[in-house]
């Protein structure tokens, strides 16, 4: 069985233009991000996923600076992004983490690869951890199998597919340590506010040639749970997005 991490990230963002190249202590947020997923154990292999769009020409020369692999497809459809990368690289079951999740966690990564290794699910996730923390696996047949059913090109949104459509075998991890567990707070970049609670957070605990951990993260915001509110009120601009772009159909 062979593994990777697929890292899905485009440069067309609009609410925070050009967010993946922000900087913060003198590299981007996509190298930060790069450098926490390599801390993972189990993925054979770090694949920068994004289109051919010209404008993401910038990602791939990300990916050549920091030493991972890097496939371009499809510019709306990033499930069929993600098979044919999973297909070129041969890929049994793959991590997918967003470009804007920050602080995704490599221990959860780990356990959502050792889950798959141990069930032998369709699509395994985390519930509990902070919104951007958690990392989605999905088996490359169930991911196939979306694909072939689908109706829609632009597949923004595609959670719903696995999750509800009742044709594959769902997994959740939950998250028991009381450390962890808080999905009320906010760490993925959409907003000008997320990006001021991630400098927030690397101003504190950054030091160069390390990669510090979620629970320091979450040792930070225990002792300043001020930090918590530069970017609270983000959450529900964010919740109203996305009931607006999710739709989720299926061939007859």
């Amino acid at each position: 069985m062979k593994t990777a991490i697929f890292l899905s990230i485009r440069e067309k963002a609009k609410r925070l233009p050009k967010k993946v190249l922000l900087k913060v202590k003198d590299k981007t947020l996509t190298e930060h991000l790069i450098n926490r997923l390599k801390e993972a154990k189990l993925p054979d292999k770090i694949v920068l996923c994004t289109s051919i769009n010209t404008a993401d020409d910038v990602l791939i020369d990300i990916a050549k600076k920091t030493g991972i692999e890097y496939f371009r497809g499809s510019e709306d459809d990033k499930l069929g992004r993600y098979f044919n990368a999973a297909l070129k690289f041969k890929i049994d079951f793959m991590i997918i983490v967003d470009g804007d999740d920050i602080f995704c966690d490599p221990e959860y990564i780990d356990k959502t690869i050792q889950a798959f290794i141990d069930t032998g699910a369709d699509f395994i996730t985390a519930r509990g951890l902070p919104l951007g923390v958690a990392a989605t696996g999905i088996e490359l047949d169930a991911l196939k199998k979306v694909c072939e059913m689908k109706t829609e090109k632009d597949t923004e949104v595609w959670g719903g597919y696995f999750t509800e459509s009742g044709l594959f075998d769902v997994k959740y991890l939950e998250v028991d340590d009381e450390k962890l567990r808080h999905p009320e707070i906010r760490m993925t970049v959409d907003y000008q506010e997320d990006f001021e609670f991630v400098k927030e957070i690397f101003n504190r605990l950054y030091k160069e040639g390390k990669v510090f951990s979620l629970r320091e993260i979450m040792q930070l915001l225990k002792k300043h749970p001020e930090l918590i509110e530069i970017n609270r009120k983000c959450q529900k601009l964010y919740g109203e997005n996305l009931k607006k772009i999710t739709k989720i159909e299926f061939k007859k």
